[in-house]
């Protein structure tokens, strides 16, 4: 069913690109082509390639230059969206062209505009949107949106998303796919009481996590049972807040694990590989702080293993384009599935650096419809080369609890042999905005 959702989806994709090129560019925004239309021509028509000559990345900072970059090189031109406060940042000045969003919106309700992005991008022939980590990335709507204009989404599919998306849904499609998980709730916790109960038959600690997000928002511990109304509504409301759904669900908490995570990527043909694994261990207020590729002093068995399950659960659902599986190794060996990144992360750069493969080319390759055999990622052509190491540097007050702080860069010091910075703000003079 997975599989089969996921071939449609992306079939259904290129018809509507087809089909939307037979309406004028400024009357596509708000057309929405008629299903049987676009599943008869899916039927008839096999996934073709679609060069990508004009993409826009749905976001901002470093990612959006991250990506800049990979389109530049592949001679892509490339457009950015900017809100009111970010007008004067450096994404804005790396792209091609430039276009202010969400006029009168603070920053976040600007980036999570769909119907003025989409528009932007229809009324500027943009053939591709990539939309980063964060804000959109993991929203099935937002693919939705992309695929009803006839504009490809660099990303999985909308069903894929929406089933990976939900981490509720993809607890379960890991369980189908015979992958361990995390004992937790079946569905969303809908109140204290609720939460409550799971307390009592697994016992403490247990953690609410976001139903539609992750990045560490929406995650709340609970050692306590008289914690537990507190955690929920203060859960509920960053989830609300990040992802504009507070749906929760409760794990059983996993004390001091190592936190793994399986770096895999797919085709429109039904093809999946891995790129090895990434040690996310070190963390606070569950935001990555440090990340290694590979993990060190990981059993060979258990690498072989965890990969394999995350192939295993990526071909189960018919995942495209890149992704992430993460799991949970306890002290005793036994790892467990807790979620997918749909999307790509922060993180990808410590993965392109032991293995040599640039991760948002693949991306855009995979887009357009070019099988891995062809862009040359087939698994025993995978290898690594040696360790790196990632360093997350954030504008945090130690004094204050490393809340986060603002002010001008004064000093930036980055000429270091072999050093990569992967950065919006990294520059003498730079101001860190209250956003």
């Amino acid at each position: 069913m997975f599989r089969l959702q996921s071939r449609v989806s992306s079939l259904c994709t290129t018809a509507r690109c087809h089909l939307a090129e037979s309406i004028p560019t400024k009357q596509r925004h708000g057309y929405k082509l008629p299903v049987g239309l676009v599943r008869q021509y899916a039927s008839e028509h096999p996934v073709t390639r679609q060069k990508i000559k004009k993409l826009m990345v749905a976001n901002r900072g470093e990612i959006a230059i991250r990506v800049f970059r990979a389109c530049t090189e592949m001679d892509i031109k490339t457009v950015a969206i900017y809100s009111e406060q970010d007008r004067m940042h450096m994404h804005r000045q790396k792209a091609d062209e430039g276009y202010l969003i969400g006029k009168g919106l603070p920053p976040v309700a600007a980036y999570l505009n769909i119907p003025e992005i989409i528009q932007i991008a229809q009324e500027n022939e943009v053939d591709a949107i990539h939309p980063g980590y964060g804000f959109l990335s993991e929203r099935s709507d937002f693919a939705d949106a992309c695929v009803d204009a006839g504009i490809q989404l660099i990303g999985p599919s909308p069903e894929v998303i929406r089933k990976m998306g939900d981490k509720v849904e993809a607890r379960q499609a890991a369980i189908d796919a015979g992958v361990q998980v995390v004992p937790g709730t079946p569905g969303p916790v809908h109140n204290a009481e609720e939460a409550y109960l799971f307390c009592e038959q697994y016992g403490l600690p247990v953690i609410f996590k976001a139903a539609f997000g992750g990045g560490g928002r929406g995650m709340r511990v609970v050692r306590k049972l008289e914690e537990v109304e507190e955690n929920f509504h203060r859960a509920y409301s960053e989830a609300e807040s990040a992802f504009g759904n507070g749906a929760l669900f409760l794990e059983k908490f996993i004390e001091r694990p190592r936190h793994i995570e399986v770096q895999i990527i797919g085709d429109s043909h039904g093809n999946i590989v891995h790129l090895y694994e990434r040690d996310c261990s070190v963390q606070r207020r569950h935001q990555k702080v440090v990340e290694i590729a590979p993990a060190p002093q990981l059993p060979r068995e258990i690498r072989d293993s965890m990969t394999a399950d995350a192939v295993k659960l990526a071909q189960f659902v018919g995942y495209e384009n890149a992704g992430t599986v993460e799991f949970l190794l306890d002290t005793n060996g036994q790892y467990f599935f807790i979620e997918v990144n749909a999307r790509l992360q922060v993180e990808h750069t410590v993965t392109e650096e032991v293995t040599g493969v640039d991760l948002v080319q693949s991306q855009i390759k995979v887009a357009e419809g070019r099988s891995l055999k062809e862009i040359g990622l087939e698994q025993d052509k995978i290898a690594l080369h040696g360790c790196a190491i990632q360093c997350r540097m954030t504008t945090e007050d130690p004094a204050r609890q490393f809340q986060p702080d603002t002010g001008r860069i004064e000093v930036s010091e980055v000429e270091i042999m072999g050093f990569r910075l992967d950065s919006a703000l990294g520059f003498a003079g730079a101001i860190i905005s209250p956003y």
